[in-house]
């Protein structure tokens, strides 16, 4: 996660990326609430703009955007947690992400079959996800208060659900099994979220150091 308050004003200020880190505190409630219902209304400008975005930004200035995805590690996050946060947003609450992926992605093809190589094409899209269960986040929660290690995927999981404090932890021992595959710079981001020092004990096994650490010696594993 990208918790550079300071940067260019994008959808989000400067002060409304403050208030969602919890760096700024609200002195009424009317404020906070004021401050929610204004981000939520940039994000519903900011959605309706793509759409003139899409049919009127130059080709040369979108080339120039996109062209950064493979040099900006943090601009190809940003890319990824857009489609995340389109994701989470459609499923969860009564639109299917395929309804709007799909006619995305046929348009789009026909757009480029036109322009790239003048050619009429069908575009068949198919947007199929298999989800198996692995583990409780009840487990998981429950691993960590024993002081045993979790694989990344968990601990991520167990923080976005919202409800466990992984902060209360002195440190927390990450291991990465054979079948799980996460982005490179995956655990630094989720030690930075936690507000955690990340040092590496081997190639599969990692060590998160939260405030209130104690002496080196304990990092032993």
């Amino acid at each position: 996660m990208n918790s550079d308050i300071d940067r260019e004003r994008g959808v989000l200020s400067p002060a409304d990326r403050a208030y969602l880190l919890g760096e700024r505190e609200m002195s009424h409630e009317q404020s906070k609430r004021n401050a929610e219902a204004r981000i939520r209304r940039r994000i519903h400008a900011a959605v309706l703009d793509f759409d003139l975005l899409l049919h009127t930004l130059p080709e040369k200035d979108r080339k120039q955007l996109f062209e950064r995805a493979t040099t900006d590690e943090a601009f190809l996050d940003g890319l990824r947690a857009l489609v995340a946060f389109l994701y989470l947003g459609t499923e969860k609450y009564g639109v299917d992400f395929e309804d709007v992926l799909e006619p995305a992605i046929r348009s789009s093809e026909e757009y480029l079959a036109a322009t790239d190589r003048e050619a009429n094409v069908s575009v068949d899209v198919t947007l199929d996800v298999e989800t198996t269960v692995e583990s409780s986040l009840k487990g998981v929660a429950a691993r960590l208060d024993a002081d045993e290690p979790v694989t990344p995927r968990e601990l991520f999981s167990l923080v976005m659900q919202g409800t466990y404090d992984a902060r209360s932890h002195d440190r927390i021992t990450l291991v990465r099994t054979d079948d799980e595959q996460t982005p490179d710079g995956f655990l630094e981001r989720l030690a930075s979220y936690l507000d955690g020092e990340l040092r590496f004990v081997s190639d599969s096994r990692a060590v998160i150091r939260l405030e209130g650490m104690a002496a080196d010696a304990d990092d032993q594993c």
